[in-house]
């Protein structure tokens, strides 16, 4: 716990800053890690037989497990203290991200699917074009039991993010090509927004610092949220995704951190430095780098962190 704050005279050579909170990501994919893949994002990852579920269900419990242990280490050691995961695979597939996570002490929210909801702290829906009039009752049904939803939503175009509206979740993923009529519905509505623009990227849904809309949803209010989206594809390391939300989309230092660090609270957490909190922050040895001339602090965590120099209490 943070038991007091104090003012000094110098910036000492050790920084302490808030830890990451990886708003979506999909830690089972590290089965499927950088394989050779080409072709629209509906073969690659859309249920129930995109290439990714098509290996999710080729590899072994073991596999799947010892793999996404490693996606959650590599996470801690690039200053992540919690995540949010669209898990796969059903009741069981929740368990074996359990087993993952029990010996790396994440703050883990697992949204389930094909069940897994069941024994999960929320329902991951993927785009409501991949869905019947099932999904209708399956939301039901979630939330009689309490359960977070949330969706992916235009993250190919604009045309599944009204329906997925109509649900009232409590979370919204990527929102790509989300309309200014849907961006005001979004921030009218308070939903947060979990965007991920490496993926993005690196699965061609966008070319363009236009999409995702990241400064039309600030203007608008909404509470953006950070994340990596799928292992497969890109790294689960948040500050190589704050650097490339701050160099590409154009948005200030202050405002990526508050994003990289904001999605605890859909956990109903905080990892902010303040008295009386818990201590939920990273220790970066500034005197073995050459960030120790920085200027502005908030710009060089954002743009310039080296893993080497970062301590915690999870990466001990």
């Amino acid at each position: 716990m943070i038991t007091s704050i104090e003012e000094i005279s110098r910036a000492p050579d050790t920084w302490i800053f808030p830890g990451f909170f990886n708003a979506h990501t999909h830690v089972g994919d590290t089965v499927a890690m950088d394989i050779v893949a080409d072709g629209p994002i509906g073969t690659l990852v859309a249920p129930p037989d995109g290439l990714k579920h098509r290996l999710l269900r080729a590899a072994s419990p073991d596999v799947c497990v010892a793999a996404m242990t490693a996606s959650l280490q590599t996470m801690a050691a690039t200053g992540t203290y919690g995540f949010a995961d669209f898990r796969e695979g059903g009741a069981r597939g929740v368990r074996y991200l359990e087993q993952a996570n029990a010996n790396c002490g994440l703050d883990a929210l697992i949204f389930g699917r094909d069940g897994g909801e069941a024994v999960s702290r929320g329902l991951g829906v993927s785009s409501t074009r991949h869905h019947g009039e099932e999904l209708t009752q399956i939301v039901e049904d979630a939330r009689s039991d309490g359960k977070l939803i949330a969706f992916h939503a235009g993250e190919k175009d604009a045309k599944d993010v009204d329906c997925a509206l109509s649900f009232d979740p409590d979370l919204l993923i990527h929102c790509t090509h989300a309309t200014p009529s849907q961006i005001r519905s979004i921030a009218d509505a308070g939903i947060p927004v979990a965007i991920c623009p490496r993926s993005n990227w690196k699965l061609g849904v966008t070319t363009s610092a236009q999409n995702p809309p990241v400064r039309a949803m600030i203007d608008a209010g909404v509470d953006l949220l950070l994340g990596t989206d799928n292992v497969m594809f890109v790294q689960p390391d948040m500050t190589a995704e704050m650097s490339f939300c701050h160099y590409v989309y154009g948005i200030d230092a202050h405002t990526v951190l508050a994003m990289a660090v904001g999605g605890a609270r859909l956990l109903g957490m905080n990892y902010c430095i303040h008295e009386h909190n818990a201590a939920r922050f990273i220790r970066y040895d500034t005197a073995r780098l050459n960030v120790k001339f920085s200027q502005n602090m908030q710009n060089t965590i954002i743009s310039r962190l080296n893993p080497s120099g970062m301590e915690g209490s999870l990466l001990n």
